[in-house]
Formats: C-alpha cells, sequence, structure tokens
C-alpha cells in the first residue's frame, strides 16, 4: 500500500530529524519552518501556512515559541493588522544556515545518491500535487 509506505517513511523521517534536531533545541515543525522562511523570505502567517500545509492554529503557537527563543520575529502589518508578518532574526538566520535544509546525517541515512534523493523529491512532491488537487475536485463536487 502506497499510503501506508508513504506514511511510514514520514515517521522515520520525522525520527531522524528529532534526533539531529534535539542539540539544536529544535521540533521537527520548527525546523521547517526555520527552511521556509530561509528559502522564501520573510512571509505572513496565511503564505508560512500554505508552505508548510499547517493550519494558522497549529502554527501560531509554534511562532509564539520561536519568537520567544529568539529565532523570529513577528510584526503586524500596518494596513491591516490582522495579517501578523514572520521573518528570521539574525540567531533564527544563523541557526538555519547551521543546519542546513538536509543535514548530511540525513542523506548518508537514506543510502541513496544524492540524483536519486532529487528525483523522489521531485516523484514525491508531484504525488502530493496530484492528490491534493483531486482532493480539491472532491471537495468542490460536494460543496456544488
Amino acid at each position: 500500500m502506497i499510503c501506508f509506505s508513504v506514511y511510514a517513511a514520514g515517521l522515520a523521517f520525522n525520527r531522524l530529524y528529532q534526533s539531529l534536531l534535539n542539540g539544536f533545541d529544535l521540533t521537527y515543525p520548527q525546523f521547517l519552518v526555520l527552511v521556509a522562511l530561509q528559502q522564501g523570505g520573510a512571509m505572513n502567517v496565511g503564505a508560512l501556512g500554505e508552505a508548510l500545509f499547517l493550519e494558522s492554529n497549529t502554527l501560531t503557537p509554534l511562532l509564539k515559541r520561536m519568537e520567544a527563543s529568539g529565532l523570529v520575529s513577528r510584526q503586524r502589518d500596518k494596513m491591516d493588522e490582522r495579517v501578523v508578518q514572520i521573518a528570521l532574526t539574525k540567531p533564527g538566520a544563523k541557526l538555519a544556515n547551521t543546519i542546513g535544509c538536509v543535514p548530511p546525517q540525513v542523506l548518508n541515512a537514506t543510502h541513496m545518491s544524492l540524483r536519486e534523493v532529487v528525483a523522489l523529491t521531485a516523484n514525491l512532491n508531484s504525488l502530493a500535487d496530484n492528490l491534493r488537487q483531486h482532493t480539491n475536485g472532491l471537495r468542490d463536487a460536494n460543496i456544488s
């Protein structure tokens, strides 16, 4: 079953990353926030949630903890105070650079070449996009 294989691989990645991130006092979702902001620059909570596929009710407490630890800044938009902009602080950017997007330990643990990992990533992204499009189509059909 492909769904179980993807689920099991996801759990294994989470465990691997968590063991690596413990030394940085980071959770896996916090790491994902650092990577997203490092790659995409400052963004509002909604855009960050879309990038990470997280709802704002999950993301907001996470971002507040990261702000308290000095990794990100949260600033309300002057034109629309409902919008909160998130940016890496200097310590957050330094930590993101230190850890990197894919730590060497993760690549080594896959026992795959960089080319194989890149191809697998592209295939998984395509799979996720196709499944989301299909799910959105089903939801839209149920609304009509």
